[in-house]
């Protein structure tokens, strides 16, 4: 049985993880390596929490007993006694399997171990661990508290019963769950995240501008918001990331990064988080830079 939640990792997608179990009643442990990240998470979510309550969401007693679920530390051996570790660190493999030797060390024998990677091979990281038959992809959609989905992906080892109890968890936090195939990006990001892409090249190519390109998106196919915008809400690092994985992953060519993507990310312009990406945040509205 899940109650104890730890999550390694307290920015946008962590905060927001942690934030949808404790208000589920789970007891929360939140862990970074940065202070100022878990001092920033515990203000986003107590945020987020006004924002639930003010909509009727969830009472006022409900969002104070949440935040008061949640514990924060810097120190994985605090994660001991969890049932359930889910890994929400950048989207870098290299760094989910040091966390993950880290961390196998400290986990109970039973614990089930999970990953909020966007895209990287399920098998692959389970392989780095000590219990790949405990292992589980859980991608959840940003912002967490708000978006309805978690994939939910299976690795070769993955157990029938690490499955059956990562779909009763998901259910009890209020989400649906989508089973996916284990193969790079998986279905959300395997369809998303080439239509950015070609956003991007089509701004590269000159066929329209950042204004243009969005404006036509959100009017002439009903989107919410623009791909380019979407781009930056999501990261430009983060997209560059999957775009390389679904690259390397499949060998076709239609997967190739926009060489404009990789110029904003080797600037620095990664989107909304720096203030800065195919809009400049820092003004009263959003400018495009292009």
């Amino acid at each position: 049985m899940v109650q104890h939640v730890g999550i390694i990792g307290a920015g946008q997608m962590g905060n927001g993880i942690a934030h949808v179990f404790a208000v589920a009643g789970y007891d929360v442990l939140l862990s970074d390596v940065n202070e100022e990240a878990l001092q920033k998470a515990l203000s986003r979510i107590e945020i987020n929490l006004h924002r639930q309550t003010a909509k009727g969401f969830v009472s006022e007693a409900e969002a104070k007993a949440a935040l008061s679920r949640i514990k924060t530390t810097h120190d994985l051996t605090d994660f001991s006694e969890v049932d359930l570790a889910i890994e929400a660190a950048t989207e870098n493999e290299k760094v989910k399997i040091a966390i993950f030797q880290e961390l196998c060390p400290i986990l109970k024998d039973d614990a089930i171990l999970a990953t909020n990677t966007s895209s990287i091979s399920i098998t692959r990281l389970a392989s780095t661990t000590d219990r790949p038959e405990k292992f589980i992809g859980l991608h959840f959609m940003n912002p967490v508290p708000v978006m309805k989905l978690v994939e939910l992906i299976r690795g070769i080892a993955t157990s029938e019963e690490t499955y059956h109890i990562a779909e009763t968890f998901i259910r009890k936090i209020g989400k649906t769950s989508a089973n996916s195939e284990d193969f790079p990006a998986f279905i959300v990001n395997r369809l998303l995240l080439p239509m950015i892409n070609e956003a991007i090249y089509t701004l590269y190519e000159g066929v329209g501008s950042v204004e243009a390109i969005d404006k036509a998106m959100r009017l002439g196919a009903n989107h919410p918001m623009g791909p380019l915008q979407l781009a930056d809400f999501i990261g430009l690092d983060t997209c560059l990331s999957i775009m390389q994985v679904l690259y390397e992953g499949l060998a076709d060519s239609k997967y190739r990064p926009c060489p404009l993507l990789v110029k904003y990310v080797e600037a620095g312009w990664i989107g909304q988080k720096v203030g800065r990406g195919f809009y400049d945040y820092r003004g009263d509205d959003p400018v495009p830079t292009r």
